[in-house]
């Protein structure tokens, strides 16, 4: 029985790099019976020259080739900026395919997915049919050009002005929706050059030793608001603030007594603030960070291991600092769709941290796929461009107005 043609595929054009003519045709058959136009490529020449001519939205390429590998392939495709969605196709196993996968998105490509050799109509046609990743609406911009490039007399006279401002992302529950947190974000508004990342100024205040003073400053403005926000409807007493915390802070045992001090003025309970501090932080000088993040605990402070997963002892330090949440990496949550590999380490990192007693918060969930499989394995908490980019107060106010924090 023939395929009936997808409308949803009219706009569908695949390009096809495959060695082995007969494999190569089925594709383009079954893409075309789908309502799709499809060239066929044999060699990397032809298929370079095509894909400059044809611009087409889909490739497809084999990753075992004679003259060009397809991870070569892929290479290339990054370097011409090609912004086609692709799709590797190979019959070495699951692993490598996810592997080449992880290397097309390293290149900067949108991946659609893997085609596992031998396979069925039925799992092109959906690679095919599935919709393009979202183009998120690009942020404000944070450099001008030319990039502004900041010396410390430039962050001490911001701070002394008080032009560093923050801005929140929301933190949700995965089993409901519901609002859990929000991570504080520094930015610096500069009067003449406009908006900063915090790229630019953040390693610069670590050089110059004073990240102390703008991790305090940061916390005053988020608490000024913060505080008779959460006051202001019922419901918003259990919410958390996470803050993110240097490692250059970690030699500074008064730095104690100064966030408590800010707290007790504003009102805000300790166990209601966390503080987000990197695994490679931790291991700077271990001694200096067991003793300081222990004094924080003792505070009532909330700890987080950020980017967990990523380094080569994250469960030593996982187990001998005492943190109360870990954050899986957001390279995980972000792959979760399209590799089993992924899948597997988050599943671990929820049950590793649930053993422990620890909450845990995947970032960088940007699809819904993704979102579904946290539910799954009982993550407690996500954020990301899925459920929303970082935003100033007014958005925020909105965001929840409009009910968006709810299941």
């Amino acid at each position: 029985m023939t395929q009936a043609p997808n409308l949803q595929m009219q706009d569908c054009r695949l390009l096809i790099l495959e060695d082995d003519p007969t494999i190569g045709l089925t594709i383009q058959i079954i893409a075309e019976a789908s309502g799709a136009a499809a060239q066929l490529c044999t060699a990397p020449e032809e298929f370079f020259e095509t894909l400059q001519s044809w611009q087409p939205s889909h490739i497809c390429t084999d990753l075992n080739m004679p003259d060009m590998d397809g991870l070569e392939v892929l290479a290339e495709l990054g370097r011409r900026g090609c912004t086609a969605q692709v799709i590797v196709s190979s019959g070495v196993g699951q692993r490598v395919l996810d592997a080449a996968s992880r290397a097309g998105t390293a290149h900067g490509l949108t991946m659609a997915g893997v085609l596992a050799k031998p396979f069925v109509p039925a799992a092109l046609r959906k690679l095919l049919q599935a919709p393009a990743a979202a183009v998120l609406p690009a942020p404000a911009r944070l450099q001008p050009e030319p990039a502004f490039r900041p010396v410390v007399d430039d962050l001490v006279q911001a701070l002394a002005r008080g032009e560093l401002t923050v801005v929140y992302q929301p933190k949700i529950l995965c089993c409901s929706g519901a609002l859990a947190g929000l991570e504080v974000l520094a930015r610096w508004r500069h009067p003449v050059h406009g908006l900063v990342g915090p790229d630019r100024f953040i390693p610069l205040a670590e050089e110059a030793g004073l990240v102390d003073r703008l991790t305090l400053q940061v916390l005053e403005l988020a608490l000024a608001w913060f505080i008779p926000w959460r006051l202001a409807a019922a419901g918003r007493e259990t919410l958390t603030l996470s803050i993110n915390l240097s490692a250059r802070s970690l030699g500074q045992p008064e730095l104690v007594a100064q966030l408590q001090q800010r707290c007790q003025r504003a009102g805000m309970a300790a166990d209601r603030l966390v503080f987000e501090l990197t695994e490679t932080a931790a291991m700077d000088d271990p001694t200096l960070a067991l003793e300081l993040l222990t004094r924080m605990r003792m505070q009532g402070f909330q700890l987080s291991i950020d980017d967990f997963g990523t380094g080569y002892s994250s469960m030593v330090q996982l187990v001998r600092l005492p943190f109360s949440e870990v954050k899986v990496d957001r390279s995980f949550v972000m792959s979760a769709a399209r590799s089993e590999e992924s899948r597997a380490v988050i599943r671990s990192i929820v049950g590793l941290g649930h053993s422990l007693g620890l909450r845990v918060v995947a970032e960088g969930v940007e699809d819904e796929t993704a979102m579904a499989y946290l539910k799954q394995v009982g993550c407690d908490e996500a954020q990301g461009y899925l459920i929303a980019r970082p935003m100033d107060e007014t958005a925020l106010a909105a965001w929840v107005a409009a009910g968006r924090d709810s299941a």
